[in-house]
């Protein structure tokens, strides 16, 4: 989805551009796969379903090379937005306190939320299911606030940060009532 995103955004950025070419490039994610794009113009229809295939009003589908998309649309691709990330953080039993390993990963996590500008952040807290329902409800929000209180210190507006608790919902490893799983105890940090 994100590469069809990013092919459409370029379209029309380069459409803004320049009226009298209309590009439709398709771009693969990081790890090089690729999503389908359908461009419909009357009757001609391209199926976009490589990495960097491109549609010209007129032409076939051509493919082109990462070179020549960075040349034809490096500055679009400069102004994109940082990709969404996603970082876990894990936390004590029954706590809103960090692992230690966790503690060494947060640093590593405001690194990179540094570099972002402003991004928009959303903080998930999960636990595992040792207690009852309405305990680990409140622990989880605590444990989402608690992360949000780490960004706000490193300057990231707290408007701009949105966090929910989950309990003990939405278990990362599936187990019985009272199972004391460290995966499960958890907050999930999504930025855009």
């Amino acid at each position: 989805m994100a590469a069809i995103a990013i092919g459409v955004l370029i379209a029309l950025l380069a459409g803004c551009a320049s009226k009298t070419v209309d590009t439709v490039v398709v771009l693969p994610d990081p790890q090089g796969r690729t999503g389908t794009v359908v461009v419909q113009r009357g009757d001609e229809r391209h199926v976009l379903d490589q990495p960097y295939a491109a549609s010209r009003p007129g032409a076939p589908v051509a493919r082109l090379s990462a070179a020549e998309v960075r040349q034809s649309f490096g500055a679009t691709l400069e102004a994109l937005p940082a990709r969404p990330t996603s970082f876990v953080l894990y936390f004590v039993t029954a706590t809103d306190e960090l692992t230690e390993g966790s503690k060494g990963e947060l640093q590593k996590v405001l690194a990179a939320l540094k570099l972002r500008g402003v991004p928009d952040v959303v903080a998930i807290g999960h636990t595992d299911t040792v207690g009852d329902a309405a305990t680990n409800d409140r622990l989880s929000a605590q444990r989402a606030e608690r992360v949000k209180g780490f960004l706000v210190e490193i300057g990231i507006p707290a408007g701009r940060i949105q966090t929910a608790g989950r309990g003990e919902r939405e278990l990362l490893v599936p187990t019985a009532s009272n199972v004391d799983e460290p995966r499960n105890r958890r907050v999930e940090i999504n930025v855009r």
